[in-house]
């Protein structure tokens, strides 16, 4: 075959004139494009678009899930495609596909990496995709044949599969040695998508980095660096049911994935990643910002100091946080956001400690990925300033909780005994409160030749599990004595100790780039209580609350939940004390405390809020405020609030209500409060007289006991003016009496999406919201779902004349009216979908029904042919289902009333179904309940119903006894 020259890659191997990886990426999209008409698509995010169970788009088939498992929308543009080409971003790093841990301790896994793939939908198959992968390997790239070798699926006998020789065939056939085509196992060469959904065998492709004429036959697959695997050619052929059994797909599909950096490293003859040009300019750039020794590409013992697993690390990580950012995932708090958070400060810590670089080389690495990445995505370059502030941002606040950390680890080193665990009561600390990933600790502590006590850890996490998911009173030890007893608040009044000044809980602002920046505070430990009591001293490892002067932690109040976070003492800055939760009594701000040292009254401390959190709950709060306003604007001025529950993960408000709120209602209350949002509108807060706010009109019923003066939350109009006589801006916008923490303009909450909505008693529901990046993913998945359920509504219309199609049909409604109940999705959305599921299981129903009485009509007309109404019908016919059996037992019965009828119908499993019916003219003598257990039992099965009709199943092996059995039980009874 003449390949034409502008597909060739013609590189001299291992000189000066190895293909560059841009032109690698290029020539595989052209070859694929041009030569065998591929759809050339671009890179979808690495957000995944509507699937909540996945972090990051780990794999190039993500994107094309709904063609594989069938449930595509026809008339949608991705329904159309039959053969496309791509090259795909992904991040692997948490979840099931996690190699966060492993990055920089060798030479080839990454966090991001590009996937190559090619895919056809139910158009050409495996002959086709061997030889276009044969094709380009040896005659494009010209890969030596000799240094290749190729794996095929061995078969399964437990599974009843076959050997994959037809792919074996064509690897033959195309001229690959036989010694170079391998079987292997289930575990290396069959794919599966999940635990039900299409699957099938796959031929791996892998490269022999010694060559030299070796046979190195024995090294595919037994994790040898010199021989790897670079392409996977996946074969779609099965279904895996429910039930474990592999069913043959309507539709053949071709899926393959050859990762880009594997395939650089070959066509660049380097044995390292980290050695192409897909990293070596990053790694340069990386030297000069921080003046160290040159890249060496060292691993092991090999690496003193860990310098070259550093400059791994941070050319990947920073990689990784270039096109998560690019695509809308910013270092966070849970799911995507928290990993790429990790991510972030694991590259921080390794610039700062082990490459001493000066702060925001991290940052000053975006230009360099920018170029190396930005002609295949051009959206990096567009994005390349925000990235750039995003990681300098996050780098400054971890920085000096770095060094706050590494002092604590060394501190706690000192006091250990030797041959001991690194205390998971201080590992603890480190996550919770100073933010460091889990595996950061590992490797810190690792660096110093000792370990974490992992079970020890893992207790506390699964304790603080359960305090979150269980609420303020779940997973409370012992000694915890909060609020204040009585007695113990009298005798602070009587000392004369002053309650404490919450006020710097208000100290905020928005800083140059519109991030919120929080004050310090120091303050003075007046007093401590433990145990009912209050006391001048508490031991390291006793629980407490913490009586300070003042303090800038909120306490739990007016339905916001309480800050957490930690405090040091002035004197002692490498000790943490955690902050778990902060409470008011009798003007009191009682900070709930283990004390990791020694903890006396007069200490002199500085409190540090977990600023994520309180953010997190100021927009939420924000954000009640604006759903209480929306809910009186669409339901009516009557409507009152009930209560409200505000966390930094959603919020509740409680109302009265006539009746469950519509469709329409729940739409228009979310749109009001996104009209808002997007004005941006300005939270005026001011403190006024308790009398002066009474006389607001429109201001919700007091029924609540306030301080005086209290504060008025307004947005969008100055207090001033909601106070002036007649005034009714109060009744145009949101204005309430609050003591929460509140955002400062609206727009920070981003968006707004009510994914509960229920009845508590009679006259009272509660909704359950979220804000910002959740409420938008709720919108995501709610999009997809509703997707979903649209392309079943129409694959339902086209009313299938099989009963076991339209059975899973029903199955799909089943499973998806599942997963539209328990998702977070807007709750509007919810209940449509909810009602047009309704209507299509009760489509299905009838359509399967009416389907197993037709095919039963059938088959009773050709048995009562045989049978002439003879008293007693036993026979055995094929039949799909007990259901279609028992129809075609009532359909003799009913054509033939004299008769009695039992049927035997053998299935492919194995086991044998039964059904059977008595004539009326036979009872009481005659039970059919009777006749099935006698003829169930012969087959070592079970049997039950009532004397007129009875059901049951066995084994094939008894069926001949069986049938003697239903005769005999009969004839004695007649």
């Amino acid at each position: 075959l003449t390949v034409p020259w502008r597909w060739r890659c013609s590189p001299r191997r291992g000189g000066a004139g190895s293909p560059p990886a841009g032109q690698i990426r290029d020539t595989f999209l052209r070859f694929f494009q041009e030569r065998y008409g591929h759809r050339r698509l671009p890179s979808a995010p690495v957000r995944p678009r509507g699937d909540p169970r996945l972090l990051f788009v780990n794999a190039g088939m993500n994107q094309f899930k709904p063609i594989f498992l069938g449930t595509v929308h026809p008339r949608s543009e991705l329904a159309q495609y039959r053969r496309v080409v791509n090259s795909q971003k992904c991040v692997r790093a948490g979840g099931k596909h996690n190699d966060l841990e492993d990055v920089g301790r060798d030479t080839y896994h990454h966090t991001f990496f590009e996937m190559l793939g090619n895919w056809s939908f139910g158009d050409y198959f495996k002959e086709e995709a061997c030889s276009m992968a044969w094709e380009l390997l040896t005659e494009v790239y010209e890969i030596p044949r000799d240094r290749l070798y190729v794996t095929y699926f061995g078969g399964d006998p437990s599974l009843g599969l076959c050997a994959d020789e037809e792919c074996r065939d064509v690897w033959l056939h195309l001229g690959v040695p036989a010694s170079h085509v391998l079987p292997f196992s289930l575990k290396d060469n069959f794919w599966e998508m999940g635990d039900t959904g299409p699957c099938g065998p796959c031929s791996e492709i892998h490269y022999d980095h010694v060559g030299g004429g070796r046979n190195a036959a024995t090294l595919v697959n037994q994790g040898s660096p010199d021989v790897v695997e670079i392409w996977n050619l996946v074969f779609m052929q099965y279904s895996r049911e429910v039930e474990g059994n592999l069913l043959p797909l309507p539709q053949h599909h071709v899926d393959t994935g050859m990762g880009l950096e594997r395939l650089v490293t070959v066509l660049q003859n380097k044995r390292s990643n980290y050695d192409t040009d897909l990293f070596t300019p990053i790694l340069d750039a990386i030297q000069k910002g921080c003046r160290g020794p040159r890249y060496q590409g060292l691993v092991g013992d090999a690496d003193v100091g860990r310098v070259n697993m550093a400059y791994r690390v941070v050319a990947d990580h920073v990689r990784a946080l270039c096109v998560c950012i690019t695509d809308g995932i910013y270092p966070g708090f849970s799911g995507a956001e928290l990993v790429l958070r990790r991510i972030l400060r694991r590259a921080v810590r390794f610039c700062s400690e082990v490459l001493h670089a000066p702060p925001g080389l991290l940052a000053s690495l975006v230009p360099t990925v920018v170029e190396v990445l930005g002609d295949a995505y051009p959206e990096l370059t567009k994005n390349a300033d925000q990235i750039m502030d995003i990681i300098n941002e996050n780098e400054l606040a971890f920085l000096s909780s770095l060094e706050r950390g590494r002092r604590i680890i060394e501190r706690t080193m000192q006091q250990m005994e030797p041959s001991t665990d690194f205390p998971a009561e201080v590992a603890w600390s480190l996550y919770g409160n100073l933010g460091f990933p889990l595996d950061l600790i590992d490797l810190m502590l690792e660096e110093k030749g000792i370990r974490l006590d992992s079970a020890a850890f893992n207790k506390l996490a699964l304790e603080d599990a359960k305090r979150k998911a269980g609420g303020p009173q779940a997973g409370q030890q012992e000694g915890t004595n909060v609020p204040l007893d009585v007695h113990s608040l009298a005798q602070l009044q009587s000392n004369n100790v002053p309650a404490t000044d919450d006020s710097p809980k208000y100290a905020y602002r928005l800083g140059q780039h519109g991030q919120y920046e929080f004050s310090p505070c120091q303050a003075t430990v007046l007093m401590l209580y433990r145990d009912q009591s209050l006391q001048k001293e508490v031991g390291a490892g006793q629980r407490c609350g913490v009586i300070l002067d003042r303090t800038n932690f909120y306490a739990e109040q007016g339905g916001q939940a309480s800050d957490q976070g930690y405090m040091i003492c002035l004197e002692q800055q490498d000790v943490l004390f955690p902050i778990e939760s902060v409470h008011l009594c009798g003007g009191y701000v009682i900070h709930e405390v283990t004390a990791v040292e020694t903890l006396r009254a007069g200490h002199q401390v500085q409190l540090f809020v977990d600023e994520a959190r309180r953010l997190a709950c100021m927009t939420n709060h924000t954000a009640t405020h604006l759903l209480n306003f929306a809910l009186r604007h669409v339901l009516g001025d009557n409507t009152e609030q009930r209560g409200s529950h505000v966390t930094a993960e959603r919020l509740r408000f409680d109302f009265d209500t006539k009746s469950p709120m519509t469709v329409e209602q729940l739409q228009q209350v979310e749109q009001v409060v996104q009209d808002v949002i997007k004005r941006n509108e300005v939270v005026h807060i001011a403190e006024v007289p308790l009398t002066l706010a009474r006389s607001v009109q429109g201001l919700r019923a007091m029924d609540e006991g306030y301080p005086d003066p209290v504060r008025i939350v307004s947005m969008g109009v100055p207090v001033e003016s909601v106070l002036t006589c007649d005034s009714e801006a109060a009744m145009q916008t949101s204005v309430e009496l609050c003591c929460g923490t509140h955002l400062l303009q609206t727009g920070a909450v981003e968006d707004l999406a009510i994914i509960g909505e229920r009845q508590l008693v009679k006259g009272i529901s509660r909704v359950i919201a979220v804000t910002g990046q959740q409420a938008k993913q709720a919108r995501e998945v709610g999009n997809c779902l509703a997707v979903e359920v649209d392309s079943l509504s129409l694959r339902m219309q086209q009313r299938s004349t099989s009963i076991p199609e339209m059975q899973n049909l029903s199955k799909e409604v089943g499973q998806l009216t599942k997963v539209v109940a328990s998702t977070a999705m807007p709750q509007w959305q919810r209940k449509g979908l909810q009602t047009v599921l309704k209507a299509l299981q009760r489509t299905a129903n009838t359509a399967t029904r009416k389907l197993e009485l037709q095919q039963a009509e059938e088959k009773a007309k050709r048995l009562l042919a045989k049978h002439c109404n003879q008293p007693v019908i036993i026979d055995t016919i094929p039949a799909e289902s007990l259901s279609i059996l028992m129809k075609v037992v009532n359909q003799l019965c009913d054509k033939s009333p004299g008769s009695s009828v039992l049927l035997l119908s053998p299935q492919a499993s194995g086991e044998v179904l039964c059904a059977c019916q008595v004539s009326k003219n036979c009872l009481p003598v005659f039970s059919a309940a009777d006749w099935a257990m006698a003829v169930c039992t012969q087959m070592e099965g079970k049997a039950g119903g009532s004397p007129v009709v009875a059901k049951g199943s066995g084994n094939a092996k008894g069926m001949q006894r069986a049938l003697t059995a239903a005769l005999t039980f009969a004839q004695s009874k007649l």
